[in-house]
């Protein structure tokens, strides 16, 4: 049986990146997608490095086209599509309520949910013909949680589980499984952007029973888990990785 086909969007930086290696390293064949093509491609190399297939294709999740051209490239490639990992997403604007516009909340709902949606989309197109793949979507603790500060973000994450959820119960009988990762406090960009300083960073923390900050690679292990057919009596749920945070 040839190796598995997973496409990850979002996959040039942080969790997505931790993810493809994670993957690379079991052996499936993984396809990167992102916005640059000079990182893109270093990282497609990479994974290479591990014995296992890889390819870079671009898009930008927010268009049906580049999503629909992706998994089309994806297929054309390696001829089927086993798991799909969407991470693409952005933190927007933090800041109150008040302060918010249709702008900011365009701009974190378009890639955050609407790419979501773009990208299980397309991917369910190919996986219903196939009778069988797993999704994994990528959420947040704040999915399933308020923020003060962060309203339109946690909106969107709200968003995400439960387009994961409704997807999960419509393919449930053809086959195909849906499910998110919810992440707590991991050590990427986003979560330093977010925090905006070492202070507010270290605040944070101390709402963590583990006493740490997550990395990639322990978000990326449950990805991994989803993605495969080690979980396959596993749909519809949302696996919270959090060091504790939301178990009190």
């Amino acid at each position: 049986m040839s190796a598995p086909v997973i496409l990850i969007t979002g996959a040039l930086t942080g969790i997505g990146r931790a993810a493809a290696v994670a993957l690379a390293k079991e052996g499936n064949h993984v396809v990167v997608s992102g916005r640059s093509e000079e990182v893109g491609h270093a990282l497609a190399a990479e994974l290479r490095t591990f014995g296992t297939e890889a390819e870079f294709i671009r898009a930008d999740v927010r268009h049906d086209d580049d999503v629909r051209r992706l998994v089309d490239q994806t297929i054309e490639r390696f001829g089927r599509l086993d798991a799909a990992v969407n991470n693409a997403g952005t933190e927007g604007t933090p800041g109150p309520v008040v302060t918010q516009t249709a702008e900011s909340y365009a701009a974190t709902f378009d890639t955050n949910v609407l790419g979501t949606l773009l990208a299980m989309k397309h991917e369910l197109r190919v996986m219903q013909a196939q009778g069988s793949g797993s999704i994994v979507n990528i959420s947040s603790t704040y999915g399933h949680e308020g923020a003060a500060g962060a309203s339109i973000y946690v909106a969107s994450k709200h968003a995400v589980e439960g387009l994961t959820k409704s997807a999960a119960l419509e393919v449930a009988g053809l086959g195909i499984r849906v499910n998110a990762v919810a992440p707590g406090p991991t050590e990427t960009g986003m979560l330093n952007r977010f925090t905006g300083t070492e202070e507010n960073k270290t605040a944070l923390l101390s709402g963590v029973p583990l006493g740490r900050i997550g990395q990639p690679e322990e978000i990326a292990a449950a990805i991994a888990f989803l993605a495969s057919a080690r979980s396959s009596f596993v749909t519809g749920q949302i696996v919270t990785v959090d060091g504790g945070k939301t178990a009190g």
